[in-house]
Formats: C-alpha cells, sequence, structure tokens
C-alpha cells in the first residue's frame, strides 16, 4: 500500500467550486434578457420611426407648427376717370393667448395702459377665455400703434397683419358705394354686390413657432394668395360732388326732409350720379343710423305725378289718336267731376292741345286722354318703361316698384293713372324711363359699371321719341311749370310733378314730394337727370320752384365737365314745329319771348 495521500487536482481559473451548469445557465438567462431588451427598442423604435411616424410628427407640429393666413387687399374701386373711391389701407390687430397671459400677470396693467383700457377689465377678459388660444384684443390698429405695444414684448401678445376699408369722397359717395365690416367683407351698395370681386382669396403658409407663439421659421406655402380685383365704375366723381353740394344746399333751403339726384348717361344707360340725402360717413359707420344708410334712389318708391305724363303720352301717340297738335282737349272750368272724384287743376286752362297738357301740367287733361286710350295699350306701355319692373341694375335691395295689372284697372284707378297717382316708382326707374325717350325709344339697363355690355331694346318709335321731347321742351318756356330748369345755351326737355304723399288715412294735403325730370341737350341728348325733393316744408313746394333749380345747376355742370357742345347759343328756347302748340289753343309765343310768371302745377289724386 503506498504511503502516499491522493491529492485533487487544482480548479481552473475563475471558477469556484459548486459553478457547474447553472452558471451558465444564468448567463444566458441574462444575455437572452439583454437580448429580447435591444429587440424591444429597436421594435419601438420602428413603431415611432416608421409605423406610426406621421402620428407623432403630427402631434409635434401641432405643439410648434401652425397654419398662417397671408392677407390680400381688397380691390380698388375707381371712378369713371381712374379716381379713387374705395381703397385698402395696411392695419395690425392685436390678439392674445389667455392663458400665457395670465401667466404673466404682473405684465397685463402694462398692457392695458398700451391697449388704453382697464387693468381688471382686460384681466376679467383673458379669464373668460382662458380656455381659447386665440382672443383679439384689439382689430384695425395703425401698424406703428400696434408695433409699440409688440415691443413691450409681453408673453402671449401677438400681431396680425390685415387691410381696412376707406372712402377719400366719405359721405358723398356712401350710398353707392356702400361699405365693407371689420373683415373686411362687403356689407352693403357696390362692395355688397361685387364682394367675390373685390375680396380675393386670402393664401395660407405653414409656419414653426416657439413656445412664445413667435414665428421663428417660414416652412411651406400652403397656398398662394389672390388679391382682389379692381373695379371701374360708370360714376363721375365730379358730378357726383356737384349734384351732392346743390342737393344738400337745396334741402336746407326748403328745410326738407330727404332728397336724391339721378344723373344718366342717354347712350349707354351709365350712371354718372347718384346722391342721396340725408347720408353717412362710410369711414365711421358705427355713428349712422340706418335711415341715413339707405339708397333711397334705389329703395324707396314714391307716386312719380306729373312726371308719369310725358309716359303716358307715349301711349297716346303711339295709338294713333293723338298727334302733339290734335285733339283739342276741354279742360274748361279745371274740374272735371269723374265718378264722384273731382279731378283738378290749379288754374282754369280751357282748350288744351296734348302738347298743352304738357306744357301746363294738367290733370283734367291727362285724366281724359287716358280714358280715350285702350287699356291694354296704355298698361303696356307703363310696363315696357319699367314701371312696376326692376331695372336690372344688379344693386342690392333695389325695388321694383308697382303697378297693378291693367285689366284689375277701375275706371277712376285709370283716370288718375294718368297723371301720377295709383303706382309707384323709384327714382332710378324714373330716370330711366326717360333715358328712353331721350335715346329714341331705346331702353338700356342702367349700370353702374363703365362700359359694361348692358341689354338695350326698342321700346317705342324714334318718330314718337322726337315728338315727346319736342312736347317737353316747351315745359321750361314762357308760361309752362319749370322755367327754372333752363341751362344758358342748352335746350332742355323735361316734366315738373308736385304730388300729395300718401299716409294711413289717403293722402296728407300739406306734405308733398317735389320732382323734375330732365334731358340736354333736347337737341342731342347726352344726359339725363331727376331730382325729388321730400317733404319740403319752407318756401315753395312745387317741383318747377324746388327741384328744377337744382336740375338746371348739376346739369350745366356735367354738360361742361363732360364737354358737350351747346345747342342753343344765345336763345332759352328752341322753338320749332311744336311752337305755340304747346300752351292754350292759339297761343303762339314768339321764340325770345320774355319769361312769364309761369302757373305752377300740383297733382291731386
Amino acid at each position: 500500500m503506498s504511503w502516499r495521500k491522493h491529492i485533487s487536482p487544482p480548479h481552473p481559473p475563475g471558477r469556484r467550486r459548486g459553478a457547474g451548469p447553472s452558471a451558465r445557465r444564468r448567463m444566458v438567462v441574462v444575455v437572452g434578457l439583454l437580448g429580447l431588451a435591444a429587440t424591444g427598442l429597436m421594435a419601438r423604435a420602428f413603431d415611432l420611426q416608421v409605423v406610426r411616424k406621421q402620428f407623432y410628427q403630427r402631434q409635434g407640429d401641432a405643439r410648434f407648427l401652425r397654419e398662417m393666413p397671408i392677407p390680400v387687399s381688397r380691390g380698388t374701386i375707381f371712378d369713371r376717370n381712374g379716381e379713387p373711391l374705395a381703397v385698402s389701407t395696411p392695419v395690425m390687430s392685436i390678439w392674445a393667448n389667455p392663458s400665457e397671459v395670465l401667466d404673466n400677470d404682473e405684465r397685463i396693467p402694462q398692457l392695458a395702459q398700451a391697449l388704453g383700457v382697464n387693468a381688471d377689465e382686460l384681466k376679467s377678459r383673458l379669464a373668460q377665455r382662458s380656455d381659447r388660444e386665440f382672443v383679439y384684443l384689439r382689430r384695425q390698429m395703425a401698424p406703428e400703434a400696434a408695433q409699440a405695444i409688440l415691443d413691450l414684448g409681453i408673453p402671449g401678445i401677438n400681431g396680425q397683419r390685415e387691410f381696412k376699408r376707406f372712402y377719400p369722397s366719405g359721405e358723398v359717395t356712401a350710398h353707392v358705394l356702400g361699405f365693407t365690416n371689420i373683415d373686411d367683407r362687403g356689407q352693403e351698395g357696390l362692395e355688397l354686390a361685387y364682394d367675390d370681386w373685390l375680396s380675393g382669396k386670402p393664401g395660407a403658409k405653414r409656419v414653426i413657432r416657439d413656445r412664445m407663439g413667435h414665428v421663428v421659421e417660414d416652412v411651406e406655402q400652403v397656398r398662394a394668395p389672390k388679391p382682389g380685383q379692381n373695379l371701374t365704375l360708370s360714376i363721375d366723381r365730379r358730378i357726383q360732388f356737384l349734384a351732392y353740394s346743390e342737393l344738400k344746399s337745396t334741402l336746407e333751403k326748403f328745410q326738407a326732409d330727404s332728397g336724391s339726384i339721378v344723373v344718366l348717361d342717354v347712350k349707354t344707360g351709365e350712371v354718372l350720379a347718384m346722391v342721396n340725402l340725408p347720408t353717412y360717413n362710410p369711414n365711421a359707420i358705427n355713428g349712422s343710423k340706418p335711415s341715413q344708410r339707405r339708397n333711397r334712389a334705389m329703395t324707396d318708391v314714391l307716386e312719380p305725378g306729373s312726371t308719369v305724363k310725358p309716359i303716358l303720352m307715349a301711349a297716346a301717340l303711339s295709338s294713333g289718336k293723338f298727334t302733339p297738335t290734335s285733339p283739342i282737349i276741354d279742360t274748361t272750368g279745371g274740374h272735371w267731376f269723374f265718378q264722384g272724384h273731382d279731378i283738378h287743376d290749379t288754374h282754369n286752362y280751357g282748350l288744351l292741345t296734348p302738347t298743352g297738357v304738357i306744357t301746363k301740367s294738367s290733370n283734367v287733361g291727362a285724366a281724359h286722354i287716358a280714358m280715350q286710350l285702350d287699356t291694354g295699350l296704355m298698361y303696356d306701355t307703363y310696363r315696357a318703361f319699367g314701371l312696376g319692373n326692376s331695372t336690372d341694375s344688379g344693386f342690392p335691395g333695389e325695388a321694383s316698384g308697382h303697378l297693378r295689372i291693367g285689366r284689375d284697372w277701375r275706371p277712376l284707378e285709370k283716370a288718375i293713372l294718368g297723371y301720377g297717382y295709383g303706382l309707384n316708382v323709384t327714382v332710378l326707374q324714373l330716370a330711366n324711363a326717360y333715358a328712353t325717350i331721350a335715346d329714341g325709344g331705346v331702353m338700356h339697363s342702367p349700370t353702374f359699371i363703365k362700359g359694361n355690355d348692358n341689354s338695350a331694346k326698342q321700346i317705342i318709335s324714334p318718330e314718337v321719341a322726337h315728338e315727346l321731347i319736342r312736347m317737353m321742351e316747351t315745359v321750361t318756356g314762357p308760361g309752362s311749370t319749370a322755367p327754372q330748369a333752363r341751362i344758358a345755351n342748352y335746350s332742355v326737355a323735361g316734366k315738373t310733378g308736385t304730388a300729395h304723399k300718401a299716409n294711413a288715412g289717403g293722402y296728407d294735403k300739406s306734405s308733398y314730394t317735389a320732382a323734375f325730370a330732365g334731358i340736354v341737350p333736347a337737341s342731342n341728348p347726352r344726359l339725363v337727370g331727376v331730382v325729388v325733393v321730400d317733404n319740403p316744408q319752407k318756401g315753395s313746394y312745387y317741383g318747377g320752384m324746388v327741384s328744377a333749380p337744382v336740375f338746371a345747376k348739376v346739369m350745366d355742370g356735367a354738360l361742361r365737365l363732360l364737354d358737350v357742345p351747346p345747342d342753343n347759343i344765345g336763345r332759352w328756347y328752341v322753338g320749332g314745329p311744336l311752337q305755340g302748340a304747346g300752351g292754350l289753343v292759339g297761343s303762339q309765343p314768339p321764340v325770345d319771348a320774355p319769361i312769364d310768371d309761369a302757373p305752377v302745377d300740383e297733382d291731386t289724386p
């Protein structure tokens, strides 16, 4: 037996007793867990960067990327000569993110002072809207004033560039142009009618903002801005100012409630001037009343009175039963008791020619003529001249007036329709009817746009239209109703109207509408003007005394501004074939006869 003891071999380096296969398993587990973690991280990374990239991109963009509007300037409105009537000027609006401002409420007093408001009220307003991200604090400030507020560096306060409408002519063109609201959208007048044309299309861009709301980078343009298009009107600013000045002076002189003037170009139907009083300042709309903003020449209706007699005479001449000089109409006594109604004149004119009925503005004569006409012809003529129909001018809120269907006319109604009661017209309708006579019986649709292609149709024959003009020339002659409508060196054709105003109980015997409608030059018509003065209360109330002088002054200036050559130099009255047929039968005043004290017309319903 060997004396040596058994000696076990030494352990390998790094290996302890009992660390056999179980240690290796733990190592595998650890490595596996690390591998799983790595795989999870890669899967998560893949999910974030590939699978749900768009979602998280949108979430990030929602916090820093914003789409901002690119404001566009509204188109400029010009008069026919290129003078600006409505322009857009750049302004700045101040807005806030209420929560950010409230987080720095120690700056609110400073902000309130800059805005000119009470600090407590401003803080309360922001607190009430703290759930919003956008609240306007002040709209349409001057850019330099707004920039001074932004320079304060108050967190949550930002600026937005906008445009504000400005009207250089102010109240003179207010009713034609209308106005825009604070968002620069048309609200009335041509601003409303052509809003899409003028307003354009705002653009849009994406920007990156920091946490304070400041733009730090423009990312891309989403939509290109499309500026509004310009608009050139038929209005002549010079004639518009002249009409405004003369109408204002007349309303003050006669202490009238309101008034309107319309001037049309005979050959095109273009509206050269349209003025209403009272008016308003479209640059300070908040200080006006709805009644001041109404375009009375388009929206209000009136009974035209004797100004409708030339249209009655158009039916009479077209019927073949009447000529300018025959048959003779008996108005003796100045009264005609018809179906229990007293139709009367202001004077006893005796025997009159049809032209004399126009010259003297005889209600009795007009009623007799109406009763001799076929009802269908009379109704169709009135309707053809646009009475009871819209003029299709395109102006918002235009009234169509009223004319009952002819088959429903009672005899008395037909008689009084002959001198302008029982129907309603607008001032523009009346002007368009006279422009139809002036253009040889051709009716144009009135337009406010220069060079606009509008419809035209023959209403009456050129021969009848010419005869009507010659008949209406006598209205400014001796012994007529409107010698004050004469214009030096120009022939004038026209008609007066002095009508009682209707009220709830019938007609007010102390309230009148004074009107004059005229054509110049009568020998080669170029312009038509209608003047209506509502309820003159001081001095005269007759159309020939109140409205005719306004017509003469406005048209005198307009003819010279438009370089229309004189057609009657040194003579106040053309005369011609109808001379001597314009008044009483047998009356033949010389061409250069002195002016008589003209009898006035007063229409009575």
